[in-house]
């Protein structure tokens, strides 16, 4: 299987930290060597990396590690293939525009024989993933319109989320820039830093930072992993079915669904953009 992460901050962070650990994972601590992608949202503009290798050897990974690109919302993954070749095509994250904004796709697991319907979308390599992810905009395009807020984005994504998983595994990141969708059906974690924030240390590299040195006691950071990425630090693990959306480093609607494919969920009683 392949391994997510995602960002989710009230004010442009760097991800330098968490993608150290998880470009370990791509081939040194863990076996995701076939290829790696990452994606930065600036205002409505995506900046990506992919490659078809592996992240842990990679000099564009080391780059990313090191130069500290700042975002609200950035999509990672790293792939172990099961479906489709090994190439440039396949790699994670994908990203269409919709609605005169970029969408970014990221999935773990598999869905055998899964495919999509015929629609406006269509995948340009052959991995199950990014037929999904052409399904889900297919999806949105028809039901919802680019003024749809998001509880009825959310509907329709948790609804679609809900079939898939009935289909094999799917866990997801999917964001606009505005917000972040994540749905778990097996592996999900979550881990949202605050002030006073606290040292951490990386399960994978001999990495520890200090986050008091680098925030403000303002920011609000929330990371989204398949497995946590520290060693020291608690982490919330996603029930099976569970799904949030995340703004600005904070869930603004959540909910669980059932093995019916049902769904129930929970909405703060303040919704703020």
């Amino acid at each position: 299987m392949c391994e997510l992460l995602a960002m989710s901050a009230n004010t442009p962070t760097d991800l330098c930290f968490s993608f150290t650990g998880l470009t370990r994972r791509g081939g040194e601590t863990g076996p995701h060597k076939d290829g790696w992608g990452v994606a930065f949202y600036e205002g409505k503009g995506v900046r990506a990396f992919h490659e078809p290798g592996a992240s842990a050897n990679s000099r564009i990974a080391e780059m990313v590690q090191t130069h500290p690109i700042k975002s609200e919302v950035a999509i990672c993954h790293i792939r172990q293939a099961n479906v489709g070749s090994v190439c440039l095509a396949n790699t994670h994250p994908f990203i269409r525009e919709l609605w005169g904004r970029y969408w970014t796709f990221a999935h773990n697991g598999q869905l055998a024989g899964f495919t999509a319907s015929p629609g406006f979308y269509e995948p340009v390599g052959d991995t199950d993933s990014e037929a999904l992810f052409c399904d889900i905009l297919n999806h949105l395009r028809s039901e919802c319109d680019r003024h749809a807020p998001p509880e009825l984005v959310a509907e329709t994504l948790v609804r679609l989320s809900s079939g898939y998983a009935r289909q094999g595994v799917f866990n997801l990141l999917l964001s606009n820039g505005d917000w972040l969708f994540t749905y778990c059906t097996n592996r999900m974690a979550s881990i949202t830093r605050r002030a006073p924030f606290r040292p951490a240390r990386l399960k994978d590299a001999d990495v520890t930072v200090d986050f008091e040195a680098e925030t403000t006691p303002n920011d609000i950071v929330s990371v989204i992993v398949t497995e946590p990425l520290t060693s020291d630090e608690h982490w919330d693990i996603y029930q099976p079915g569970e799904w949030r959306m995340w703004q600005q480093g904070v869930v603004i609607l959540k909910g669980v669904t059932g093995s019916s494919g049902g769904s129930h969920h929970d909405t703060p009683a303040q919704y703020t953009r």
